[in-house]
C-alpha cells in the first residue's frame, strides 16, 4: 500500500473542523487512493456512494485518537445547528444496501488506511467507512476471528488533517480504551467535523517528475517508504463516471511488500 498504481481512482474529501475549545475552524482536504484491482466490489461500492453525492454534508460521527476516525452515515447531518448525539438514528444508517466482506493480502490497517465499518455480520458493510490513524492490525483479518475488517485505499495527503480531526474534544473522550468494532458510535466530536464534498479527482500516475522523494510531515507514512504525494500524482481529469487502468504487468502486480505487516497489534481488540 505504499505504491501507487498507474489508474487507480482518487478522490477528495473536503473537511472542515474545529480542532479545539476556543480555537478557529480549520478547513482542509483529505486525498485517498483507492486498489480496484485488491478490493473491486468494495472500492465501486465507495465510488458510487461519491457520484450520487451520498456523503456530502455529513459529518465524522465517532472519532477514537490512536485508531480511527469513522463516517459515511447518511444519517449523520445537522438540522441547522450541530448536536452531540443528534440525529439519535446517527451511527446506524446506511443505504440499505450491504456488501460482501473483501480480504487481499496486500491490503491491510495501515497508518492512513481507509476501511469499511460493518455491523456482526461479514457480509454487513453498507455505506459507513473510517480512516485508521494509526496501524490497527488488529482489525486485520488474521489477527481476528470476526473476518476482521476490509481495507481497500490509503490516504496520499492531507494525513494532518486526519490527525488533527483524531484530536478534536468529543462527547466521552476516549482516550485508547479498548474499542473492538469500527461500527461502534463512541466517540463523537463536541464541534461539527463536516464533510463539506466528495468528490472524484481522477486516478493516479505515480510516474510524476517528483515520486519516491522525501515526505513533509503532513503526508508521511509509517510503512516504511516516504514520497512527496502532491508530486506523485498527475490527475488525469475525468468526464463522466471515471476510468480505471489495468497493469498486466507481472513485475508491477509484485512490487507490494507483502512484509509490510510486521506485528499483530492487538490492543485494540479484546
Amino acid at each position: 500500500m505504499q505504491y501507487s498504481y498507474f489508474g487507480d481512482p482518487v478522490f477528495a474529501i473536503d473537511v472542515t473542523y474545529t480542532p479545539g475549545h476556543f480555537q478557529s475552524e480549520v478547513s482542509g482536504t483529505i486525498v485517498i487512493e483507492l486498489f480496484p484491482q485488491w478490493a473491486p466490489i468494495t472500492v465501486e461500492n465507495m465510488i458510487e456512494h461519491i457520484e450520487d453525492g451520498l456523503y456530502d454534508g455529513i459529518f465524522f460521527h465517532r472519532v477514537i485518537n490512536d485508531f480511527v476516525t469513522q463516517s459515511g452515515d447518511p444519517e449523520c447531518k445537522a438540522n441547522g445547528v450541530y448536536v452531540p448525539g443528534l440525529p439519535a438514528q446517527c451511527g446506524s444508517g446506511g443505504t440499505g444496501e450491504t456488501i460482501p466482506l473483501e480480504h487481499n493480502e496486500n491490503l491491510s490497517h495501515v497508518d492512513g488506511a481507509i476501511g469499511m465499518a460493518r455491523g456482526t455480520e461479514e457480509d454487513s458493510a453498507d455505506s459507513q467507512w473510517y480512516i485508521a490513524e494509526t496501524e490497527a492490525h488488529g482489525l486485520d483479518p488474521e489477527n481476528r476471528d470476526d473476518g476482521g475488517y476490509a481495507t481497500f485505499g490509503i490516504v496520499r495527503d492531507g494525513m494532518s488533517h486526519v490527525r488533527a480531526i483524531a484530536e478534536v474534544p468529543t462527547s466521552d473522550d476516549p482516550t485508547g480504551t479498548d474499542l473492538d468494532n469500527p461500527f461502534s458510535t463512541a466517540g463523537r466530536p463536541v464541534y461539527e467535523t463536516k464533510i463539506n464534498s466528495i468528490t472524484m479527482i481522477g486516478i493516479a500516475d505515480p510516474d510524476g517528475e517528483l515520486s519516491m522523494q522525501t515526505a513533509s510531515e503532513d503526508t508521511e507514512s509509517s510503512v516504511g517508504t516516504t514520497v512527496v504525494f502532491a508530486g506523485l500524482f498527475v490527475f488525469v481529469a475525468l468526464g463522466i463516471g471515471y476510468v480505471i487502468i489495468k497493469s498486466n504487468s507481472e513485475e508491477e502486480a509484485t512490487i507490494y511488500e507483502a512484509e509490510l505487516i510486521e506485528e499483530n497489534d492487538t490492543s485494540k481488540t479484546t
